[in-house]
């Protein structure tokens, strides 16, 4: 009880001191930088919920990617339309199309969009998990469907030119509900915007984390079997954390969108959903807070590696992944629980030392 309220103090901690420097962030960097600190951000309410499932739950996801790609895509399309004054998309007309295609048409209303950006990842996380967590699918069979998603998602994307935009993806689009997305006082508002979507998300995560829900969660994590003879349903448990951590996944997608202007299908292939579980395996497992600082150390060290070191910058990436899996197995979040609860035992050790010596000590000796 005490380690766990010590490792709560810790979060707690850590939570306030990243909330304190994101909101310190527009004074004390550039434009340029900001945009991509927003960018990461996006990226890390995607990485806790992909903590849900993999640190809490045990599903080892690499195909996240296709949600994330699947909610920026919904965004992506309403922004589009908004661009083309005639209502078809450039890229429609270069490749022969005359008519806007019926599943673009919700994709007019930006509420609509906003609503499928999430809808979309859910239905598609609600079929697979629910085909393959009741077939008892899971561990590195599940990993691997994951990823053959992402390989049906992306040959889909690409080869569809006249209706996705294909390999180029979809860009050129500078306005959401009037507002010009490249103006900085915009721009800023997005920040803002982000830094709210992922506090909201980090109480969220926490509370279901702490709650009879994430308790079962890890149960199934360690004794799935056990879940199950006892009564509980494995299934209905492992589908629902998936769906609402593709849910996070799509928010992510719509919140990139906007931020960074371009969507395409590289951006939501195999490499970058396997870099999606290394921001929580470097961050921490199971810890929520450490999805953030995982994903925003990696981006700021892949981005500071590529600019300083463009030819090397690669084999810097995974340098860094070596030493991280090698020396803080348990992730930098992990690792300061770990290092803080020892000190704390330490510390109540010395304190019941140095109590018992005082008492020996007060204690009148006994008459011969």
């Amino acid at each position: 009880m005490m380690l766990q309220s010590s490792g709560t103090k810790t979060k707690l901690i850590l939570s306030l001191v990243l909330l304190a420097l994101m909101l310190l962030a527009p004074m004390l960097l550039s434009e340029f930088r900001l945009s991509l600190l927003g960018k990461f951000l996006a990226f890390a309410v995607l990485a806790m919920g992909l903590d849900l499932i993999w640190g809490y739950t045990g599903i080892l996801s690499l195909g996240h990617g296709v949600y994330f790609g699947l909610g920026a895509y919904c965004m992506a399309m309403h922004l589009k339309l908004a661009a083309s004054p005639d209502g078809l998309p450039d890229f429609m007309s270069w490749s022969g199309v005359e008519q806007l295609p019926w599943f673009w048409t919700p994709f007019q209303s930006a509420g609509a969009a906003l609503l499928l950006a999430v809808l979309v990842p859910v239905i598609v996380a609600f079929v697979l998990g629910y085909l393959t967590f009741r077939n008892r699918i899971r561990g590195t069979f599940f990993s691997i469907l994951s990823q053959a998603l992402v390989i049906i998602t992306v040959t889909l994307f690409v080869g569809q030119q006249g209706y996705t935009g294909g390999t180029n993806g979809l860009t050129n689009f500078d306005t959401f509900l009037g507002l010009k997305l490249g103006d900085p006082s915009v721009k800023l508002m997005l920040y803002y915007v982000t830094i709210a979507a992922v506090g909201l998300t980090l109480l969220l995560s926490l509370w279901l984390a702490s709650s009879r829900l994430g308790k079962i969660l890890v149960a199934v994590r360690d004794a799935e079997n056990r879940v199950r003879f006892i009564g509980y349903n494995p299934v209905a448990y492992k589908v629902f954390i998936y769906c609402v951590s593709a849910g996070l996944a799509g928010i992510a997608g719509i919140l990139f969108v906007l931020q960074e202007g371009i969507i395409s299908p590289a951006q939501m292939g195999i490499v970058p959903s396997i870099e999606m579980v290394l921001w929580v395996a470097i961050g921490g497992r199971a810890t929520v807070i450490g999805a953030i600082i995982g994903t925003v150390i990696t981006n700021a060290a892949k981005t500071t590696f590529s600019e300083a070191y463009p030819e090397f910058w690669p084999f810097l990436m995974g340098a860094l992944f070596v030493v991280v899996t090698l020396f803080f197995p348990k992730g930098i979040v992990g690792t300061l629980q770990e290092l803080a609860d020892k000190w704390r035992a330490g510390r109540t050790r010395s304190t019941q030392v140095l109590g018992s010596k005082a008492l020996a000590y007060s204690e009148p000796s006994k008459p011969q």
